[in-house]
């Protein structure tokens, strides 16, 4: 059996909380999710501030959570 692909949406980071998670305002509608910053943001030391817009890649199974992968200028 494949792996679930990823949902891709785009947002922007409301609040910095603890431990290198965010939340997170979806664009296009009012969801407010829980994100944590992607390996590859992780390992570039690449930081994100409140105000940042942000594209999240969502599981299908969870959508209160997400993975931050990409910080747009």
């Amino acid at each position: 059996m494949a792996k679930e692909e990823g949902m891709n949406f785009d947002g922007v980071v409301l609040e910095a909380l603890g431990n290198a998670l965010f939340k997170v305002k979806l664009n296009g509608n009012d969801h407010i999710i829980t994100a944590y910053i992607g390996g590859k943001m992780r390992k570039n030391q690449i930081k994100i501030i409140t105000g940042d817009r942000v594209s999240v890649e969502m599981s299908p199974y969870d959508l209160n959570k997400g993975r931050i992968v990409y910080r747009t200028k």
